[in-house]
């Protein structure tokens, strides 16, 4: 295993606050993802269900976990169902997880092999009037591919039509919300690998190289620290491209005087990080540029200061909105009579900064998160405001992920990553 996984605990206490959410009678059932097909015999590389980790911390493929928090035997209260090994997946795949590691793992006392889930099911199922089924629920999915839960969300209903439905869905939305203090650790391990990546590059890029070799820069510097590497896919965005939000292709050559825009962050164990830096390729800001970026870190650090238990996300990004308008008043980018016509529902600030300020984070790089409820301490949230201006050939985004406090501002996960216009200079010149 390339990271140190979090303790049993965590899962043990993650699937208790679970469960005593189920009502009376209820089982719940969670699956892993697929491996899914390229082409061929090709697939893409194995990435366990969020919320099946989240709650017994098992990585491998066909995987269920079954909750039954009122079984009439306790054994049969957490089970956890796992691929088993031969001698011929031994030899071609390397050993599967055995009884004995995965109880380890997951605290679980009770282990099954996969080809016993039926029948354990079938037993099971007299016993409960409800069962809980699994759907990702969050408000950006694009559910465009069948899953290994939606197969089997099917195969529960034809089976056992008699039973009621129950959502988990909505309890993992608030549980996985507030992160506990191991969580924030492993989040914390992903922003220190960011780091090194970062100061990588600061020595690295110059005019004359390519997006895609910043990208393989930093790749490098994650790996042999025992990231899977990138979080999310990563946007290197030189010059013009960075005014594209989701410039992905990474294939063009940094030009002497452009800024380059990196919304690039490692993994560690599950856990995503997002970070979002705009350096010079020449190594120092022009007075342009400079205004520009520091009217985006002066948004960044005083919208990290609304993040507050109580706050509602509506809320903030309103009050982001009116810190944004001021600094593009600022820099001349509007006027005041701008503001006064404004449509309400589309401020005239959404001109150069079109999307939101900040999300959940977690297990997901857009982790779940309740977003109608107030914010609570506990909670880990990006801030990522932006300037973008096509007409002038660049754009700026700044980006660090801070923990709420009960008291006081967020702490910044991040804080040792560079960010000042004259440090990242220094760093890039020395």
């Amino acid at each position: 295993m390339r990271y140190k996984p979090l303790p049993s605990s965590v899962y043990i206490n993650n699937r208790i606050n679970f469960s005593k959410a189920l009502k009376n009678k209820s089982i719940a059932i969670f699956n892993s993802n697929d491996i899914y097909p390229i082409s061929a015999d090709s697939t893409l590389p194995f990435a366990q269900h969020r919320d099946i980790f989240y709650l017994c911390g098992i990585n491998q493929e066909e995987t269920i976990l079954l909750l039954f928090p009122k079984a009439l035997n306790p054994i049969n209260r957490e089970i956890l169902f796992i691929k088993e090994t031969s001698p011929k997946i031994a030899i071609w795949e390397g050993e599967k997880l055995s009884k004995e590691n995965a109880q380890k793992l997951s605290g679980i006392k009770k282990i099954c092999w996969l080809s016993e889930f039926e029948s354990v099911f079938f037993k099971l199922a007299s016993q409960c009037n409800t069962i809980y089924l699994n759907k990702n629920e969050h408000y950006r999915a694009k559910l465009e591919t069948q899953t290994r839960e939606d197969r089997f969300i099917e195969w529960v209903k034809k089976n056992y039509p008699a039973h009621k439905v129950g959502k988990s869905n909505p309890i993992l939305q608030k549980l996985r919300s507030i992160k506990s203090v191991e969580e924030i650790r492993h989040i914390q391990k992903a922003c220190d690998i960011t780091q090194k990546g970062i100061i990588r590059i600061l020595r690295f890029i110059r005019p004359g190289v390519w997006e895609y070799e910043i990208e393989a820069e930093l790749l490098h510097e994650f790996i042999i620290n025992k990231s899977k590497g990138f979080a999310y896919e990563p946007i290197i965005a030189s010059g013009k491209n960075a005014n594209v939000l989701h410039y992905t292709k990474n294939n063009q050559k940094c030009i002497e005087g452009d800024l380059v825009l990196l919304d690039v962050a490692a993994e560690y164990g599950n856990y995503s990080s997002d970070l979002t830096r705009t350096l010079p390729v020449s190594g120092q800001f022009d007075s342009r540029q400079k205004k520009v970026y520091n009217a985006v870190l002066n948004v960044k650090n005083q919208a990290t200061k609304l993040l507050t238990p109580g706050t509602l996300l509506d809320q903030y990004h309103i009050e982001v909105g009116k810190l944004m308008t001021s600094e593009l008043l600022t820099l001349g980018l509007i006027d005041k009579k701008d503001v006064k016509n404004e449509n309400p529902d589309n401020p005239v600030y959404k001109k150069y900064f079109m999307h939101g300020t900040s999300h959940h984070l977690g297990l997901d790089t857009h982790d779940y998160g309740v977003i109608d409820q107030p914010i609570k301490a506990g909670m880990v949230f990006t801030v990522e405001p932006g300037i973008y201006l096509p007409e002038e050939g660049f754009g700026i985004r700044l980006e660090d992920d801070v923990v709420v406090q009960e008291n006081g501002e967020p702490f910044n996960l991040m804080k040792n990553i560079p960010i000042e216009a004259d440090e990242i200079e220094d760093l890039m010149n020395s």
